[in-house]
């Protein structure tokens, strides 16, 4: 399971406290890795982002950076170093733990916020990343667990592909990140990692599933998402599939894959709404969904269905919107009508609705 959350934390935090250990009792003054600060300052950097990412999602920051800042005492060597990335990463850790589902706080990258499982993700890159950087300077070998790559990989960079045949999931990250270089692929120079979209819907939020939630949704889990009863429902899981096959050929597209409808009153996923895809050469995009059986009638679909379509409408590269439906299939076909969708000639055995942008 790929799923982000306090003990990915502690696992990270214990790999950099065990690989930096090895190494205390060396010249930490030197540039760490190709950075613009030393090893202890780099030190510094990891508990800094640990504390202020807790900071953020206690604070709950709407708009910006919770105004303060960790720095060491003067003084501080290695090992104390080391102890403080400990303790910082056990705070964040229990902050993960504590905070309630549907919980968002700021950070620029790149909508605007990011939840619990961003925050965790982040935390991870920053400890695997950033003790690789002191790792190179100090001359000692630091390669983090596998699983924590991958996790990493999933959550923060599902605009790339994942590590190729015969390639690491660390050796892709590095290269993801502009630290390492991968056969048949250009360098990467300027990067930034992606948090998940968040759409509003009146009762529901729309919450982009990452390749990692979605690949346990496929193979029966939740996602990371506490589902109402009987959710989730077929679809949501087929749907979830499809991303995960993408994510793993190397075309799956951040905003273009799979949300969640998450309810506002009580933080349940009730159902699931997305893309078959990013927009086509013409700029059709194919949307689908579903609900629970426990959460039809109510009208979060057709909310859902109404905030998501302005979205995409509003973006450059989409021209049309296209639904299939079962023949049988009315409540479905209900709701597009309501959200302004016509009805097309029908495609094979399925009754086909559009929409075009004004």
């Amino acid at each position: 399971m790929l799923l982000m959350g306090g003990d990915r934390i502690d696992e990270a935090v214990a790999y950099a406290a065990k690989t930096l250990r090895t190494a205390k009792d060396r010249d930490w003054t030197g540039s760490a890795g190709g950075l613009d600060w030393d090893c202890l300052a780099t030190a510094e950097h990891i508990a800094g982002c640990l504390v202020s990412y807790a900071g953020q999602l206690t604070g709950r920051a709407a708009s910006g950076y919770v105004p303060f800042d960790m720095t060491f005492d003067e003084g501080t060597g290695p090992e104390d170093a080391i102890r403080v990335i400990e303790a910082t990463g056990g705070i964040l850790a229990s902050v993960v733990r504590t905070t309630p589902p549907g919980v968002r706080a700021y950070h620029p990258y790149p909508h605007g916020s990011a939840d619990a499982a961003g925050f965790s993700a982040m935390a991870v890159a920053e400890l695997l990343l950033h003790t690789y950087d002191i790792a190179c300077t100090l001359g000692i070998d630091a390669e983090p667990p596998a699983e924590l790559c991958e996790m990493v990989l999933a959550h923060l960079f599902p605009h790339l592909p994942p590590a190729p045949a015969g390639q690491t999931p660390w050796a892709a990250l590095l290269w993801a990140t502009g630290r390492g270089t991968l056969a048949g692929r250009e360098p990467v120079g300027r990067w930034r990692w992606h948090n998940t979209l968040t759409i509003p819907a009146g009762p529901v939020t729309l919450t982009e599933v990452t390749p990692a939630a979605a690949a346990d949704l496929a193979s029966g889990g939740t996602g990371g998402f506490t589902w109402i009863e009987g959710g989730p429902f077929d679809g949501t899981r087929v749907a979830a599939e499809m991303v995960t096959k993408a994510y793993a050929a190397g075309v799956h597209r951040p905003a273009w894959g799979m949300y969640a409808l998450v309810r506002a009153e009580d933080g349940l996923a009730v159902g699931g709404m997305g893309f078959h895809g990013a927009p086509d050469d013409e700029g059709c995009v194919e949307v689908g969904y579903d609900l629970a059986v426990a959460a039809r009638g109510k009208g979060y679909a057709t909310e859902a269905l109404r905030s998501l379509t302005q979205w995409a409408l509003a973006r450059p590269e989409v021209t049309s919107l296209l639904a299939q439906t079962e023949p049988a299939n009315a409540p479905s076909q209900s709701v597009l009508t309501r959200t302004g969708w016509t009805r097309l000639p029908d495609r094979e055995s399925t009754h086909a609705y559009g929409l075009r942008r004004a």
